[in-house]
């Protein structure tokens, strides 16, 4: 039996620079946080209740869980279309060409959702995720269409990046609306979705590429979306009464980064995404250059993928009651050591490319479930979305220049893998110094080892 949900009290701190984020955890205020005003400290001290789940709560996780289903789940099959295009449509672009295509469209994932997360805040979640289903199921039908370098950048790279970057945010911020107590919970259970995703299609695209064809696979993908986010469209509902949408909340607020602890925790997510999707965009064509075969090595991504939602669950589940931000700060360095002991020294021997992709999928599940989540803990509910958003500013830039930098990386070394791997490895080490520092600031060097 689930036990009785406990919230946070945050103390507010005395100044914009100071310390004030310790938190006592007591069952008397049990759902109250923080409500929303017209400016966005998190000091103000009005509280609203949670529903901390309930009927239309798990609705909205379920509908939030089809909705990334059926457009996360392209973004974590990556490497099976990068792998597939370059030895097919694109064989005479390089990796580092090809992986242009992805950058853009990872970039633009979180660049656009600067304006996704004010007009959620305001309007909710129903009518961004319907319109980025139908630009989803658009690019995916348009697919089979491409032949040049050029096509493949303006559907996959750019509206495809477009329509993720509608859904994406919503779907994850809707989650924070009904859940305080178990939020990291909820939010791993909503996430796996695009982790399953990340299962079901390499493996039904590699079958399908072979059966009937690039286009044909890529249309039967859409048609599945269609059915997907129709009833993400039912199930998603807003919380809160619709609110006039000013021109000034759709600016990013970059005053946002004047909040020690919200710049440091959007620099250690920049670092974390630059080294998540070098093993998703890379290791199938390094199991394929290493002599595996074409079936094993999109298996190795699928591995990842299924690993990826006992990761979101499990480091969720603990999240809430050992601290957000230390569930995710061990995960984070469980990324860095996968990847320094297990897929570098791996080479051609398979044992061990399904050893990583199994310990590397777990620890990185909680990168995005979590990652969502602390940065809610650092504003109020209602202005999770535009805090969420701006702070992925900065991670739209590793999106956009982390694949591209992995195909570089290759190419310097001469098609070997080596760079690549240490480049992922550095980045995850970066990202664990970062949320490091993010809870010394905010609890202090004595509290280091609190709940938080």
């Amino acid at each position: 039996m689930a036990q009785p949900p406990s919230s946070i009290t945050q103390k507010p701190p005395s100044s914009p620079g100071s310390r004030g984020t310790e938190q006592q955890f007591d069952r008397k205020a049990a759902h109250q946080v923080p409500s929303a005003t017209s400016t966005e400290s998190i000091d103000e001290p009005a509280v609203t209740e949670y529903p901390e789940g309930g009927c239309e709560g798990w609705k909205v996780v379920l509908g939030s869980w089809l909705a990334l289903f059926g457009s996360m789940s392209f973004m974590n099959s990556i490497g099976t279309f990068q792998t597939y295009l370059l030895r097919n449509q694109l064989s005479d672009h390089s990796p580092e060409a090809v992986g242009w295509i992805f950058g853009v469209y990872n970039g633009l994932t979180f660049l656009l959702g600067i304006q996704a997360g004010p007009i959620f805040d305001a309007k909710g979640p129903r009518g961004l995720i319907c319109c980025g289903g139908v630009l989803t199921s658009l690019y995916l039908m348009l697919l089979g269409f491409c032949t040049e370098y050029w096509h493949f950048m303006l559907v996959y790279g750019v509206l495809g990046g477009t329509s993720l970057s509608l859904i994406f945010g919503p779907a994850i911020a809707i989650v924070a609306h009904y859940f305080n107590a178990r939020r990291g919970l909820a939010t791993g259970i909503a996430s796996s979705g695009g982790a399953f995703g990340g299962v079901v299609f390499p493996l039904m695209l590699q079958r399908l590429f072979d059966t009937v064809g690039f286009a044909w696979a890529t249309r039967i993908a859409g048609f599945v979306c269609i059915f997907t986010f129709v009833l993400a469209g039912i199930l998603v509902r807003p919380r809160f009464p619709t609110k006039r949408l000013a021109l000034s909340t759709v600016r990013p607020d970059l005053s946002i980064f004047r909040q020690g602890g919200l710049a440091l925790t959007s620099f250690g997510v920049f670092f974390l995404e630059w080294g998540l999707f070098i093993p998703f965009t890379y290791l199938t064509s390094y199991a394929l250059d290493h002599g595996s075969s074409a079936g094993f090595s999109y298996m190795l991504l699928s591995l990842i993928n299924a690993a990826g939602m006992f990761g979101r669950w499990v480091p969720g589940f603990y999240a809430d009651r050992l601290g957000r931000f230390n569930m995710l700060i061990l995960t984070v360095f469980g990324c860095f050591l996968s990847i320094l002991c297990l897929w570098l020294p791996t080479n051609s021997s398979e044992p061990l490319m399904v050893l990583f992709a199994l310990v590397f999928g777990f620890f990185s599940g909680s990168n995005v479930s979590l990652a969502p989540v602390c940065v809610g803990q650092l504003c109020k509910v209602e202005s999770f979305g535009r805090y969420y958003s701006t702070a992925y500013i900065l991670v739209s830039i590793s999106m956009l220049t982390g694949t591209v930098l992995g195909g570089k990386f290759i190419k310097i070394c001469n098609g070997e893998y080596h760079g690549v791997i240490a480049f992922a490895a550095a980045s995850y080490l970066a990202s664990f110094i970062c949320l490091v520092m993010v809870k010394i600031f905010c609890c202090g060097k004595s509290k280091i080892w609190s709940k938080f």
